[in-house]
């Protein structure tokens, strides 16, 4: 059975990794699923690492640290580099994504689908603790996507951080690792690939601050008009 590399980028989410790994390793365990967990660390102040790096012993936890905060896409990118599967699972570190969803995502791709998003937005997710305001944001932000790249329409939350593909589509030399949202471009390079989704609630950050910024936000849009753009 294939197995399954789990990317988590990260930069001061030390007291995060300290409850997702454990978490993340019981819900793979539980349903006998082959994985390894991959954390890319932008050397971070907090020792990030050095706590990942603690739990390697108990279980398949690799850390690599980069020199610098060069950005969440060019960290996955650099993750499925050094990842030993065929396919990967895309997570965020600070508990917003309930690792308990990872084996779902999993068992999606071993049913035969190229691309699984994990999505507030189909039947069975939601979203707990968003402002009205931040509601508004966001799907406006998805509003955009559908419209600027039609491709999108093929998930219900295009926008999602948590998401699993097939390795090789992380490894496309066409991929610009632009932001943060590196699923629109899968989604955009791979027009034929057969996209799933499956439910998950969005919870609010355990630990630490929310690293959304505006410099965030005009990444995003320019990310969309590049590629309307070609």
């Amino acid at each position: 059975m294939p197995g399954f590399s789990i990317i988590i980028p990260t930069y001061n989410e030390a007291e995060n990794i300290r409850v997702l790994i454990p978490r993340l390793a019981k819900a793979m365990e539980q349903v006998l699923l082959d994985y390894e967990i991959i954390v890319v660390d932008d050397n971070s102040p907090d020792a990030t690492a050095k706590v990942a790096m603690g739990y390697s012993s108990k279980y398949p936890v690799k850390v690599y640290i980069r020199p610098g905060k060069l950005g969440l896409s060019s960290a996955v990118i650099y993750g499925a580099r050094k990842a030993s599967h065929e396919y990967v699972i895309v997570m965020d570190a600070d508990l917003q994504h309930p690792p308990e969803k990872a084996p779902d995502i999993a068992k999606a791709l071993l049913r035969g689908c190229d691309i699984v998003v994990a999505s507030r937005y189909t039947v069975g997710g939601g979203i707990s603790g968003w402002s009205k305001f931040r509601l508004l944001e966001s799907r406006i932000a998805t509003l955009l996507a559908y419209m600027i790249l039609p491709t999108t329409r093929r998930t219900t939350d295009p926008m999602s951080g948590f998401f699993g593909c097939r390795r090789e589509y992380l490894l496309d030399q066409r991929i610009r690792a632009i932001g943060y949202k590196i699923l629109l471009e899968i989604l955009y390079l791979n027009p034929g690939a057969r996209v799933c989704d499956v439910p998950y609630v969005f919870r609010s950050r355990l630990y630490g601050g929310s690293k959304l910024s505006s410099k965030v936000i005009l990444d995003y849009i320019r990310q969309l008009i590049m590629r309307r753009l070609g």
